[in-house]
């Protein structure tokens, strides 16, 4: 590899033509940023490899990938079919130069200059700069996605881990199953085949304590994919049920999970519950701090073993029972079980009493969110934000 730099960006294919195709598919530019970027997408560039050389002495390289540059893209929020025209472009750009061996820095010079011309400049720039840091660092991310049953969760979890690029989700309800038809239930009382909410429990108190039990349980069950993900480095996404946050919220002294763990919550200053319906584009107004242990100070505060990022999902009554409606319908459907007026009610209470539960840690600094059927996009977007921002905080203050 040659020395010196090697930024060169011209005129990209677009501009020369006046908005002609830079030769990706047609059809992909449609797509909406809620998508991720397709492999499928041929281009005759994609059949030279351009070496891009790690180190001060450029020791190793790895074979550039445009479809891992718009992903990455895709985390800054850049839109979709914006972040595959900009990875198509830096690619040409290389190869139109000669540039088959280049190095990081100037892979990412080029590649900051085609995002300014496409109108993402210093903010997403540094945003890219920040997920680079966090993926070098390899510190493990736990972001909790919690909340009652028929608000959510999944799509969110899913869509989330897309964005992000994330590759692991853990299912609370999966592991629950799994645990359930297990023979050995980690020494516990054996778990219930029918969900905790349709159960009849003599009080309120009663279906706290028991979902507080199972969840107990399924805490259990996802050790060892935790303490896997802090071992690696890696992120992982846990969404369901069965989280209750007095579990991953506890200052633990006993050497367990979570011990010199970072646990993201909300400045006291500003209103702990967001709704996303009023929530400007990219959350600017949302912050975050961490909670030290109370022996460190500031000046003392060493990098923690793994960031812990709790959210809890909030829907409205009316909202939830819409949802609950199609969950019934679509038990009703398979078991040919239907279900009465008063039995609809009972369920909807018993969700709504767990749903108290999980909001009642946000004096404790959990976030909740508000959200509604209606509204799942724009929840998805200030997540978005929302994780940013906390990671941000987290590069600039280790």
């Amino acid at each position: 590899m040659t020395s010196g730099s090697k930024v060169v960006v011209v005129q990209t294919p677009e501009e020369a033509s006046g908005g002609a195709s830079t030769g990706e598919n047609p059809t992909l530019a449609s797509q909406g940023s809620g998508s991720q970027p397709t492999r499928g997408t041929a281009s005759k560039y994609d059949f030279v490899k351009v070496k891009v050389w790690l180190g001060a002495n450029a020791d190793h390289y790895y074979i550039l990938s445009r479809f891992l540059i718009s992903r990455m893209l895709l985390v800054t929020k850049i839109p979709n079919h914006v972040a595959i025209k900009i990875s198509l472009e830096l690619k040409k750009l290389l190869i139109d130069n000669s540039l088959l061996d280049v190095s990081q820095s100037d892979l990412e010079a080029n590649l900051f200059k085609l995002m300014e011309r496409r109108g993402y400049g210093a903010e997403y720039i540094e945003r890219y700069k920040m997920m680079t840091r966090f993926h070098h660092q390899r510190l493990p991310l736990i972001i909790l996605v919690c909340g009652t049953a028929c608000v959510g969760k999944s799509t969110l979890a899913t869509q989330l881990a897309q964005r992000l690029n994330l590759p692991n989700v853990l299912q609370t309800d999966m592991v629950y199953e799994l645990l359930r038809t297990a023979t050995d239930h980690l020494n516990s009382a054996a778990l219930s085949p029918t969900p905790v909410w349709a159960r009849d429990f003599a009080s309120p108190e009663e279906l706290v304590t028991e979902f507080c039990r199972e969840c107990r349980i399924v805490r259990k069950g996802l050790d060892g994919d935790l303490k896997k993900a802090m071992k690696d480095g890696k992120p992982v996404i846990i969404e369901g049920f069965h989280l209750d946050p007095s579990i991953y919220l506890m200052n633990e002294e006993s050497g367990g999970f979570g011990t010199g763990a970072v646990q993201m919550k909300a400045l006291p200053s500003l209103a702990n519950t967001v709704s996303v319906a009023g929530m400007e584009k990219d959350g600017a107004a949302r912050e975050a701090v961490v909670k030290k242990d109370e022996e460190q100070t500031a000046a003392k505060w060493t990098p923690p073993k793994c960031i812990i990022v709790p959210v809890v999902l909030k829907m409205a009554e009316v909202d939830h029972q819409t949802l609950l409606g199609e969950w019934i319908a679509d038990h009703a459907a398979e078991t040919g079980i239907a279900v009465s007026s008063e039995e609809r009610d009972a369920l909807l209470k018993r969700l709504q009493t767990v749903q108290d539960y999980l909001t009642s840690f946000e004096s404790q600094g959990m976030t909740v969110v508000n959200l509604s059927a209606t509204t799942f996009p724009q929840t998805l977007d200030w997540m978005h934000s929302y994780l940013l921002e906390v990671l941000g905080w987290y590069s600039l203050n280790c």
